[in-house]
């Protein structure tokens, strides 16, 4: 066991530092305690004790634990009072630092704020921000502003707009560029004029150029902008503007596009073979399918070959009105809703009309030939054509524009061939000629060649077609069927061989592949006055002189099993009140247009094409 002595040298050895010198007299009698009675009071430890050794059960005071400078409890009260006073005050402090940085940085940020601006006028231009979206355009006023457009630009004196000139523009951001105090932006107007424009940090305005450049930064590509800039001379390869430039002064977005499109315009302009010779590199163009492009057409049609396509289609309606108006002819609009099908043999679509069943036309026809009757000797329509057909084809619609003619004749349906041979030649010439630019813009992408053509009509006939394919292997039968596609491509290879041109037509086909009201040949009617226009080799036109003798055209209509419905009967009935002979033809503008510029798709001379799986955007 512990002796009382080991117990006592225990104590002072374990380092009982608050007993000092001048409290040896304590020592004594804490000493002289132990060894005279263990279990004295006076041995219980005090606080430091405590401290020192961890104990919290048994406590040790010495009896002059006031003299040692013990505090009591005011005292402790009133230091842990001035504790508590001197944090709150470093909390005070604290957040008001933190005020002051949240107050710097609000007034920072306040500074470099891009607000939107609202431009009512001109005349007070200087009281705006040179940058930052533009509110939404809500007609509020005529600002007067000037817009001009990017191919009136130049860098010579010559030029419709020359340097030095101050103007405001608008179009799409078709790339930028920001890096350092620097951004080169390029505008782009009407899908294929673009231009460059530039701004570059003004040393002696720091804060206007960061906030200029910090907006030009959160631009992004395909977004409207309303831009004023000084024509400056410059060398631009990559712009269709390529002596100017344009030293940006203020910048406007007014609509923005997403950040993240569903694919770049520029990666849509490419042609098939510029994304083929990439494939092998380290940086291969990504190769966009059909569906893609045509689920968000409106973006595809921004890529200027195919916006150029667009504007041969409107070039081509265009045309075809000047040559027929300046043949006689008058346009008319016929009804797109009638109570029967209007061709024979092809797929019609149906609705509900009031309670009875109408159909959506499949093309003018009966109306063209009642116009005839009601002595409009030469009409043309310029509509929608509806066709159920539930075909897959890359030359095949549901829903196409039809452009039709029909006149009345004296003697020979070659009167009409006449006149749509000189309207065809009209649209291959204006084509070349008028629209020569959009032309450029397109075959960059998509090659082809021009049309070509003779100067008077070229028409084969039946027979010599049958003989011309059975040299080139074909088994035609006996005759009285349908041309295949096939068989339609190597007749155009032969006839443009043998006489030169992309653009002929082939008549005399056989009644039954006609429909109901064309006029039989009278010479042989297994045959019929009918005819097809070809271009490269396909299809672009149908047509014929029509049966408007009353009795004959029952007769036909009886003997190829069509039911005799309402429609009919008021057509054949303008017949009985007396009509011309006449003659026409229908064309499918989609199908002029994709076989003119040598597509490999009608889908891409349609604006939002239709076809059995699509009806949508």
């Amino acid at each position: 066991m512990v002796s009382k002595l080991q117990m006592l040298l225990l104590f002072t050895s374990a380092g009982i530092r608050h007993v000092a010198a001048s409290r040896r007299s304590s020592v004594s009698a804490f000493a002289a305690a132990f060894l005279t009675d263990p279990k004295s009071p006076a041995l219980v430890p005090s606080r430091g004790w405590r401290r020192m050794t961890g104990s919290s059960s048994t406590r040790f005071m010495s009896t002059d634990a006031a003299a040692a400078g013990e505090k009591t409890e005011e005292e402790m009260a009133a230091v842990k009072a001035a504790r508590e006073a001197k944090k709150a005050e470093k909390e005070r402090l604290k957040a008001e630092k933190a005020a002051k940085k949240a107050a710097a940085a609000a007034a920072e940020e306040a500074s470099n704020r891009i607000e939107e601006v609202t431009y009512l006028s001109l005349a007070e231009q200087d009281s705006y921000e040179p940058m930052g979206d533009m509110s939404t355009v809500m007609s509020r006023s005529r600002s007067g502003r000037e817009f001009v457009n990017v191919a009136d630009i130049g860098g010579s004196e010559s030029a419709k707009i020359s340097p030095g000139s101050r103007v405001w523009l608008r179009g799409r951001v078709n790339s930028i560029r920001v890096k350092g105090g620097s951004c080169f932006l390029v505008l782009r107007q009407n899908s294929f004029d673009t231009i460059q424009a530039c701004y570059f940090k003004d040393k002696q305005n720091p804060e206007q150029s960061a906030k200029m450049l910090k907006y030009l930064k959160s631009l992004t590509v395909e977004s409207m902008i309303d831009l004023e800039g000084i024509v400056s001379p410059a060398e631009v390869r990559s712009c269709s503007v390529q002596d100017a430039e344009l030293v940006i002064q203020r910048i406007h977005s007014v609509s923005n596009a997403d950040a993240m499109l569903p694919f770049l315009v520029e990666d849509a302009a490419r042609s098939e073979k510029e994304v083929e010779q990439s494939q092998n590199t380290d940086r291969p163009f990504p190769r966009l399918g059909q569906e893609i492009r045509l689920d968000h057409r409106w973006l595809d049609l921004r890529a200027p070959a195919n916006n150029a396509i667009m504007r041969i289609q409107s070039a081509v309606c265009q045309l075809f009105r000047e040559s027929l108006y300046s043949q006689g002819f008058v346009e008319i609009h016929t009804p797109k809703l009638i109570a029967g099908e209007s061709e024979s043999g092809a797929g019609v679509f149906t609705t509900d009309y009031f309670g009875t069943t109408a159909c959506l036309a499949q093309s003018p026809q009966l109306y063209k030939q009642m116009a005839i009757s009601a002595d409009l000797d030469r009409v043309f329509e310029i509509g929608p054509v509806f066709r159920a057909e539930n075909s897959h084809t890359r030359r095949h619609l549901c829903e196409f524009t039809g452009l039709d003619l029909e006149m009345a004749i004296n003697e020979h349906y070659m009167e009409t061939l006449e006149v749509v041979h000189k309207m065809f030649k009209h649209i291959f010439e204006g084509l070349e000629t008028r629209w020569a630019r959009e032309l450029e813009v397109i075959r960059t992408q998509y090659e082809s060649e021009p049309v070509m053509f003779t100067e008077e009509p070229c028409v084969i006939h039946w027979p010599e077609a049958m003989e011309i394919l059975r040299e080139n292997g074909f088994d035609m039968g006996d005759g009285l069927g349908d041309l295949t596609g096939a068989q339609e491509l190597a007749l155009g290879a032969v006839v443009k061989e043998k006489y030169g041109t992309d653009f002929f037509m082939l008549d005399k086909y056989p009644s039954n592949i006609r429909p109901f009201y064309t006029m039989p040949d009278p010479a042989d009617d297994r045959f019929s006055n009918s005819y097809d226009m070809f271009i490269r080799g396909q299809e672009i036109c149908s047509g014929a002189q029509r049966c408007h003798d009353p009795e004959l055209v029952t007769q036909i209509i009886e003997k190829k099993g069509i039911e005799m419905g309402d429609g009919l009967k008021t057509y054949i009935e303008s017949f009985r009140h007396g009509v011309s002979p006449h003659a026409g033809a229908g064309i499918g503008l989609e199908r002029v247009v994709f076989l003119y510029l040598g597509l490999d798709n009608v889908r891409k001379a349609s604006m939002f094409p239709r076809d059995p799986n699509r009806c949508t955007p």
